[in-house]
């Protein structure tokens, strides 16, 4: 076979001008397409020798066999909505996709739908948590929500922002929790040892599997979130569209807020000249592996510090477009220890707190309805009474009826025709169901919580006493002092309700075995199997419970400021308390349980309030890169953009001790942005590479414009392993044989030819204005292309951890690809 394809490739040399005169060359920026080839050889078979052409024959049907598509082409399925949101699990093989009426669907990658769920709000961001568990939703309003991987209900919600959560990026820590040394975190969370599993929410009585419940139905949904994310240290970084940046630890503590607007940039040039953003709005964030750095994508006028609006104006400082900055968040990494124990501490304290406040409404709402009861059949004896024309109460008939004088008419008509034994039996039932239901929500709810809480404070109490480390991170020892005695306060007052609610309960038992007896009595039956009653407790019931619910009050938290009768021998005591250790607010006894909850709550937020403050302090900006112009109609920036950071190879492990990263920022030019700019993509690297050791004249920050063959439109783009670069274009000729096409191909973006850019930040001159005569043009036969026979849009899912990629048709269709293999063209088209 080698002796027959020489002999056609000489034969083919040979005739080589006449070949070319049949046809012209393709253009050299177009991929070569199989009917090109075909078409080739069908005008130049017949200048090849008779003998020759079985030969030929043979080569050609050798070299089509051959030919392989890159990308192998999973399936193609149909969607029932447009997808404006798709990201690929990052450790299963699952699609979270989100549809322009804002569902969430939740895709196998066999295309099996999982669940789907509505959250009745406009979504607008969506990104996974690291370990694939968990995936967190950005809302129109402000909120991001938690939703479990496994059914899609909700863990949690968060309502850091004020408008539309634009972006989502949630990293960990590349490391377990260690020391500075390196070595595993000695650290024992040790409230398992000494507690049973915490307490959950409790539900409303009677409800059953469906119905709504005060939180979702999930069991130990929270302690899932919570403990499973806590292995490794992670940071879900949210932006909005005006500027705030939120940092929440697990994606469920708040640990930082920054906005970008008020940041005063100090870029590492000579010149050391401080910048400012205007009208900034984030489109994208990305936080680095090492958690030492937040890139920030925003849309925004770049002016110089201090220079007033109209004088900008007139001298045509201030740069309005797309801008790229660099936080430095290194706290998170030199403080991953602390902030961890204090996060752990913390968001468990935090869900304890939700229980308390569930176990209050429950038991208000319970006792209410058994008042509402009571009261409802009682409330006819006043009516009664006065329809008698008698000038008299129900206590004082009550009392009257007791104290053996002759029974009145009003009293004696509603005791046996209005109320009767079974009116009497129902009212007892109910109102002594709820108390034993109040009982059991304390005893296996609230008062559990009361005491893991006291005891986590207690722990953080010790944390805060070493100053040396976390005195850094703003954890306070007399805010958590103080949250740790209103914690230890409110279980001194939980037991005071117990005992509280055990009396009310027993003198409402009391007073309805009375009552059944003096129907009996009146009725002239037997009396005898009747539980006995006492006559003082009966007493005590009529003139201090049967107008008024102490239970109630101390329950419901009211404007006024009710306030509880203690003895004066009662308040001597806690104050004789305070010089033995006990707590110096010598007035707890004097709050209802509803006030005292406030008051721990609000404790609580002010200790927490300070690490959330002192690490917003530490998040610095501490270098910009203007990107590309934008006309200031604009506003929310939609143009294809990628953030990615990969292990720096050029470092050895003698050279640094930790693992370093690079980041690549890939973004579509628009074509309106540069006169002398067209149809290209910017590829900036080393933005946050070693920013501690930028000098005068030297510098890491490197870019390319790679221009896009004509005939092609980038659709959207996603930053590919290794340095790679996903690009999805579309074709824009006007031949109809190829319009409505589209195609997908890999660039290495390491062997681009970088260009060197200047650190200077001076902010009118646009970087990348340096570039327009270095442009590297997209060789789209030297690259693995794949043709999509389908007008494309964005969103681009790729999954860099399963090699595939998620492309969706404009004519509602969803194709997923394997990027890490090819077929066959003749598989394929069949």
């Amino acid at each position: 076979m080698s002796l027959l394809k020489k002999q056609v490739e000489k034969q083919k040399a040979r005739l080589q001008p006449s070949l070319s005169s049949f046809s012209a060359p393709p253009p050299t920026n177009l991929p070569r397409r199989p009917f090109q080839a075909k078409l080739i050889f069908f005008f130049s078979f017949s200048i090849f020798p008779a003998p020759l052409r079985p030969l030929l024959i043979l080569v050609m049907e050798t070299e089509e066999c051959q030919r392989v598509l890159p990308f192998q082409l999973q399936f193609d399925k149909p969607v029932t909505s447009q997808i404006k949101i798709a990201e690929w699990n990052p450790e299963k093989d699952l699609l979270a996709m989100v549809t322009e009426d804002s569902k969430i669907l939740l895709h196998r990658f066999n295309w099996q739908r999982l669940w789907t769920i509505a959250p009745g709000r406009s979504i607008t961001s969506l990104c996974w948590r690291p370990d694939g568990k968990a995936i967190a939703v950005g809302l129109e309003d402000g909120t991001v929500s938690l939703h479990d991987v496994e059914n899609g209900k909700l863990l949690r919600s968060l309502k850091s922002h004020t408008v539309a959560v634009v972006c989502l990026n949630w990293e960990e820590d590349g490391q377990h929790i260690g020391d500075d040394s390196g070595g595993i975190s000695t650290y024992e969370d040790r409230t398992s040892r000494f507690f049973p599993p915490a307490p959950r929410v409790p539900r409303m009585p009677g409800l059953v599997a469906g119905d709504t419940s005060f939180m979702d139905e999930t069991e130990d949904s929270f302690q899932e979130l919570s403990n499973s994310s806590q292995q490794r240290f992670n940071i879900l970084c949210s932006g909005d569209k005006d500027g705030i940046i939120c940092f929440s630890i697990f994606g469920i503590f708040p640990i930082g807020k920054i906005n970008i607007h008020k940041c005063c940039i100090s870029p590492p040039s000579i010149d050391k000249q401080e910048c400012q953003l205007l009208d900034a709005s984030i489109s994208k964030v990305a936080l680095s592996k090492d958690l030492c750095r937040l890139i920030v994508i925003c849309s925004g006028e770049l002016i110089k510090d201090g220079v007033q609006s109209e004088n900008r104006q007139m001298s045509g400082h201030g740069l309005h477009g797309l801008h790229c900055l660099v936080l430095d968040t290194s706290i998170f990494w030199k403080r991953k220890n602390e902030l961890h124990l204090v996060a752990q501490q913390a968001s468990n304290i935090e869900e304890l707190t939700e229980v308390i406040r569930a176990s209050l409404s429950v038991m208000s709402k319970q006792w209410s309805d058994a008042m509402n009861t009571f009261h409802e059949k009682f409330d006819s004896l006043s009516n009664l009474i006065i329809d008698h024309g008698l000038d008299s109460s129900p206590q004082e008939e009550f009392l009257s009826l007791l104290g053996g004088a002759r029974t009145s008419p009003p009293v004696h008509q509603f005791l046996v025709n209005s109320l009767g034994e079974v009116g009497v039996k129902r009212v007892s039932k109910v109102v002594c169901g709820a108390g034993k239901e109040l009982q059991h929500i304390v005893l296996n709810h609230f008062q559990p919580a009361a005491e893991i809480i006291g005891f986590r404070m207690g722990e953080l109490r010790g944390l805060s006493r070493w100053r040396t480390r976390y005195q850094g991170i703003g954890l306070d020892e007399t805010l958590i002092s103080n949250a740790t005695e209103n914690a230890g306060m409110i279980i001194v007052q939980v037991e005071w309700f117990m005992r509280l609610l055990s009396s009310v309960v027993q003198q409402f038992s009391n007073f309805f075995n009375w009552l059944l007896k003096c129907i009996k009595l009146l009725m002239s039956e037997p009396s005898d199997q009747l539980l006995p009653y006492n006559s003082e407790l009966v007493i005590i019931f009529l003139k201090f419970l049967y107008d008024r619910d102490p239970v109630r009050q101390l329950l419901e938290a009211s404007d006024a400021d009710d306030t509880i009768e203690i003895d004066l021998e009662t308040m001597q005591r806690v104050k004789e308390l305070v010089q033995f250790g006990g707590f110096s607010d010598c007035e707890y006894l004097q709050r209802t349980l509803a006030k005292e909850f406030q008051q721990m709550e609000s404790s609580f937020k002010e200790a927490f309030l300070m690490p959330f403050t002192s690490i917003s302090r530490k998040i610095l900006c501490e270098d910009l890169f203007p990107l590309f112009p934008l006309p200031p109609s604009w506003g929310s920036v939609l143009v294809p953009m990628s953030v990615s950071y990969y292990e720096d190879s050029s470092l050895s492990c003698q050279q640094t001790c930790q693992r370093r990263f690079i980041d690549y920022i890939s973004f579509q030019i628009p074509d309106d942005s540069f006169s002398n700019i067209a149809n290209c993509i910017g590829i900036v690297r080393g933005f946050t590479h070693d920013l501690s050791s930028v000098k005068k004249g030297c510098s890491s920050l490197e870019a390319v414009l790679l221009s896009v063959p004509e005939g092609y439109q980038c659709v959207d783009l996603s930053l590919y392993k290794e340095s790679q670069i996903v690009l999805l274009l579309n074709e824009t000729n006007t031949n109809s044989e190829s319009s409505g096409d589209a195609c997908m191909l890999i660039v290495q973006a390491k062997d681009l030819p970088f260009v060197s850019i200047s650190q200077s930040t001076c902010p009118n001159f646009w970087k990348l204005l340096q570039l327009k005569d270095y442009l590297a043009y997209l060789q789209m036969e030297n690259e693995k292309v794949r043709s999509i026979p389908h007008s494309v849009i964005a969103p681009l899912a790729v999954s860099s951890s399963r090699g595939v990629a998620c492309v969706f048709a404009a004519r509602k269709r969803a194709l997923v690809y394997i990027l890490e293999e090819d077929e066959d063209e003749v598989s394929d088209a069949e």
